[in-house]
């Protein structure tokens, strides 16, 4: 199982990549498989600010829709676009070309409430 060092991540599955005051988000390389195949990305957040847990979007997969949470606090300012007509890209590639939003944060403290890749193979028994 892939889970890159250099990410933060959420006991609900999605992981986070700092760059300046912009994050990018996505769901883990375990939440794909959990899933399996996603046919469907929805985000209708693009331009809102949302807090820390709030739901951003959706993805559905064959079997399931799963929400999807904000990791920390701020402006959903991209969606990627490739996802809405490959969103399969999720699956084969969750923590490139598989990422989903990048949000202008507003509050840095939160990155101190995110797990570690130890913290997070601890939680799914990795």
């Amino acid at each position: 199982m892939n889970i890159p060092s250099n990410l933060k991540y959420t006991k609900d599955h999605e992981w986070i990549s700092i760059d300046g005051e912009i994050a990018t988000v996505g769901i883990t390389d375990f939440a794909q498989k959990e899933l399996g195949d996603i046919v469907y990305v929805e985000v209708e957040t693009l331009d809102q600010t949302l807090e820390k847990d709030e739901v951003f979007g959706t993805v559905e997969a064959v079997k399931t829709v799963s929400d999807l949470f904000l990791p920390i606090s701020g402006e959903i300012i991209e969606f990627n676009d490739d996802l809405e007509s490959n969103p399969e890209t999720v699956n084969s590639d969750p923590y490139g070309k598989g990422w989903m939003v990048k949000v202008k944060f507003s509050n840095a403290a939160q990155i101190l409430e995110l797990l570690s890749s130890d913290d997070y193979k601890s939680l799914i028994g990795a």
